[in-house]
């Protein structure tokens, strides 16, 4: 089983305009309502892909209500820390190509509720086959929250994967018990090593040398419409993906991640965990909704990436 973790997921509603108007009423016919959250949209692919999941993370209020109902609603089993503080929501105004973001902070944790998720994460990961660690921390938790969540894992002998930015993300890799694999993009790469990455082969090997990735056994850099560059353990690979007409491009990394943990969990070859990663995250781009995809187009679209080691 897949524990798929989402620590300030939200309800994310989707206003869809044909002419935004600033500073005069906008009227929107077409609302769309998720529940979503890098880890839930995780969770959703997981589930689409017929894989054993479970949703796990911080609910409270009737925003946390309306989520676990759409996820029960969509048959994907969760386990959620329930608090009485209101979780959150983000609204995206889809207008003129473009997607402008209100994005809410979400409820703040008290140490105890930190306390009480670690708690019940650790009882979970008894069933657990592999962890994902998704999206930011709710604001009250320390920024070596996932640092902590992955030490528990690692000690139980869970691989864990962090899809996540930051000094969340730094505090995690300078640690020595490292997450199973990561996904960053150019742009996270760069804000964690602290000068600018390049998307050459050659600087994007030299980066991915560099001793804070020492033990990360998975690391997969998200190049959007050029593919990924990975690195397992010692080899590099590039994986380029067909030309597709994008619908929604956001969510993509998050059914990549999810097409990741299903190829590993389902102990794939190097090559066709990296396809399985790239291909949902192209289907995901390919459908209106965030974290959906079309899984009668996988065998398609999956003999269409290509996967090249690297000397």
């Amino acid at each position: 089983m897949i524990l798929a973790v989402t620590m300030n997921p939200s309800v994310d509603i989707s206003y869809p305009i044909d002419r935004f108007k600033l500073d005069d009423i906008n009227r929107v016919e077409t609302v769309r309502k998720t529940a979503g959250g890098k880890g839930l949209n995780v969770a959703r692919v997981i589930a689409q892909m017929e894989e054993e999941v479970l949703s796990t993370g911080v609910l409270g209020g009737t925003i946390g209500n309306y989520m676990v109902q759409q996820l029960n609603k969509s048959n994907i089993p969760n386990d959620f820390l329930r608090i009485e503080k209101e979780s959150r929501n983000c609204i995206a105004i889809l207008h003129e190509g473009m997607q402008t973001e209100i994005l809410e902070s979400g409820p703040t944790l008290s140490e105890k509720e930190g306390a009480d998720f670690l708690g019940k994460f650790e009882y979970l990961l008894k069933n657990a086959s592999i962890v994902t660690i998704s999206g930011s921390l709710p604001q009250g938790l320390p920024t070596h929250f996932y640092r902590e969540m992955v030490e528990i894992s690692r000690n139980k002998g869970k691989p864990v994967i962090v899809d996540s930015s930051g000094e969340s993300l730094k505090q995690v890799l300078m640690h020595e018990k490292k997450p199973f694999a990561i996904k960053p993009n150019t742009a996270e790469l760069s804000q964690l090593l602290g000068f600018e990455v390049e998307a050459g082969i050659i600087d994007l090997k030299r980066k991915l040398n560099h001793e804070i990735f020492q033990g990360v056994e998975w690391i997969v850099v998200s190049m959007g419409g050029n593919g990924a560059f990975v690195r397992h353990w010692d080899d590099y690979y590039q994986v380029t993906i067909p030309k597709i007409d994008v619908v929604n491009p956001v969510g993509s990394g998050d059914a990549t991640v999810a097409g990741l943990a299903v190829a590993l969990n389902r102990n794939q070859t190097v090559e066709s965990v990296l396809k399985t990663a790239m291909t949902t995250g192209m289907l995901n781009a390919m459908e209106e909704g965030t974290g959906y995809i079309n899984l009668n187009k996988f065998k398609q679209y999956f003999d269409f990436v290509k996967v090249e080691k690297i000397d």
